[in-house]
């Protein structure tokens, strides 16, 4: 039995190496950045919706006066904070992060359970989507190598065999996370 990130969990591999720790590399998710990206994305929503609403009352011959106007606008400005606000309440403690060491790559998506797997288990990482919304797509050798820790949170994301992690908001960035990853991985990146 090994400890992963304070949890129990059986690993049957070999290459667990004694190593410094010091060389870990810690990607995560600034709250700041999260809130601020969740607040211009519902604003676009609701921005969207509001106009939507106020077109369907003209259509359908009740148009909007000037107090419902200026309550809109107050709605356009108020609704995207407080929502934003209310969806980083929510996620506080599950926002996504990732550990970079000599023992391998510990991950997890936001709101998930976090994942182990030792650099021999990883047969190839890439990226995929632009800006926030990147993620990071880590293949295993095979479906024993990961271990997945318990404690709180949903079942790993996984696409076609593969982990996918949540890294667009992660600081440091993507370009970080992609560099750090060849240099530990130079043939699978």
């Amino acid at each position: 039995m090994s400890q992963i990130w304070g949890y129990s969990a059986a690993v049957a591999h070999i290459d667990q190496v004694l190593g410094p720790t010091d060389d870990t590399v810690v990607f995560f998710q600034p709250r700041a950045m999260v809130y601020v990206t969740m607040l211009w994305v519902v604003a676009a929503v609701w921005a969207v919706c509001l106009a939507l609403f106020v077109l369907l009352r003209v259509i359908l011959g009740d148009p909007p006066g000037a107090d419902d106007i200026v309550t809109y606008l107050e709605l356009a400005l108020i609704v995207p904070v407080v929502f934003s606000a209310l969806i980083l309440l929510v996620a506080w403690r599950r926002f996504g992060w990732l550990h970079s060491s000599v023992h391998g790559l510990d991950f997890a998506a936001t709101g998930r359970k976090p994942v182990h797997i030792p650099w021999s288990g990883v047969a190839a990482v890439g990226l995929r989507h632009r800006g926030p919304f990147t993620e990071l797509v880590v293949t295993p050798v095979a479906p024993d190598f990961p271990v997945i820790g318990s404690g709180p949170g949903r079942r790993p994301r996984m696409r076609r065999g593969a982990y996918l992690v949540d890294v667009g908001l992660m600081s440091p960035g993507p370009d970080v996370l992609l560099a750090e990853l060849h240099r530990r991985l130079p043939t699978k990146v």
